[in-house]
């Protein structure tokens, strides 16, 4: 199916959005995986995964088997989870690499750094060389990986330009935040499975329309007429507000703040994505990464971690901001599943947005439409 995706590009006042096709049909979700997960720099786990050297975690992105990795000097690595000899998945679970990782097929095996170091009887019994199998050109495939705020962004294809230069405004942008980002532990990160696509999570989270009736709670301090637009397009969007309360424990007892900042977050934040699939937040005393993880067309895993300046924040402390962000995230289910729902509504012509208050999610729109028409050119030429 190729959809017309020529009402998107329209200014904000006469656009429509995607049609329903891209959040319904199983051809436009595999064109979406390439155009917008493999071929740009999409968000695959954190480091905080892999804490320690050789440790190892194997994960599956979109259908490709892909191995998270921190090897023995430290460094996090992204790899093709496979043995480069018949093609066997290398690692099946999350665990410590003591030694080499080993093929449990033909007991090919590499190091953490994905040198091939041993083939053995490659060459025929007790022969564990051969001179048409060169090792240096067989260790592991290794995945373009980039870490920015512990997220590991990742580039498929091999063709995205440098993350720097993709993300060059934003990381200039919250530059103050350059410091460590310390990962919560084990408490401080949660999942919530959505019956939703992927896109329906990052267009909520866009903007703040919403808050007065899907976040009641937290409309109450930092209202509607607080926030604001965040809009650069073609590069990412998100809100801002102006009135940012830190949570406090039973005796007043708040995070450290980041350090270096300036008065603008002493009651200020900002929430923005980072287009495709990661979800950030800013604040001055903690701050969030929200892997999206698309699991099928209708069927998406959020990855909510939690960041402090300080490793030895106050423990109690983490689990409330933890339990506080639960709730809130979850508020949001029943609309992102709704919208899915709605989006196989056979008249629905993808919907209007506000040029007040939607700006944000129409830049989305607008970037997933450019992606997928450049695509589209590229194979018509080829």
């Amino acid at each position: 199916m190729v959809t017309d995706i020529s009402g998107v590009a329209r200014p904000i006042a006469k656009a429509n959005g995607l049609p329903n096709a891209h959040y319904t049909d199983p051809t436009v979700f595999a064109e979406e995986r390439d155009a917008l997960l493999y071929e740009q720099w999409s968000g695959l786990a954190v480091a905080a995964d892999v804490p320690e050297p050789g440790d190892a975690k194997p994960i599956e992105f979109l259908g490709a088997p892909l191995l998270l990795l921190r090897d023995k000097k430290g460094t996090v690595r992204v790899f093709h989870n496979i043995c480069r000899h018949r093609g066997m998945i290398l690692v099946s679970e999350p665990r410590k690499i003591e030694g080499v990782i080993r093929c449990p097929y033909h007991s090919w095996c590499y190091g953490t750094d994905g040198r091939l170091v041993a083939t053995p009887h490659v060459g025929g019994p007790g022969m564990n060389t051969h001179d048409d199998m060169d090792r240096s050109t067989l260790g592991l495939i290794e995945v373009r990986s980039y870490i920015w705020r512990d997220v590991v962004f990742v580039n498929l294809s091999g063709t995205a330009a440098p993350f720097e230069e993709v993300n060059a405004d934003l990381m200039a942008r919250w530059s103050e935040f350059d410091s460590p980002h310390i990962h919560g532990g084990e408490g401080s990160y949660f999942r919530l499975d959505v019956a939703t696509n992927w896109k329906l999570a990052v267009e909520n989270y866009c903007e703040s329309y919403h808050l007065p009736w899907v976040h009641p709670g937290l409309n109450s301090y930092s209202r509607l007429e607080d926030h604001y637009n965040i809009e650069e397009p073609g590069k990412y969007s998100g809100q801002g507000t102006l009135v940012y309360r830190q949570i406090e424990g039973e005796n007043g007892e708040v995070f450290p703040d980041f350090p270096g900042l300036s008065d603008k977050w002493n009651e200020g934040a900002e929430y923005i994505t980072v287009f495709p699939n990661v979800m950030l937040g800013a604040q001055r005393d903690h701050a969030f990464a929200i892997i999206l993880e698309p699991k099928a067309m209708d069927q998406t895993a959020e990855h909510i971690h939690l960041y402090y300046s300080e490793e030895d924040t106050d423990e109690a402390l983490r689990a409330k901001n933890a339990a506080q962000w639960k709730v809130v995230f979850e508020e949001d289910v029943f609309v992102v599943e709704g919208m899915q729902r709605g989006r196989h509504a056979p008249g629905f012509d993808g919907g209007r947005f506000s040029p007040a208050m939607d700006g944000p999610t129409h830049l989305f729109h607008q970037w997933v439409a450019e992606k997928i028409a450049k695509r589209r050119q590229k194979i018509a030429a080829e």
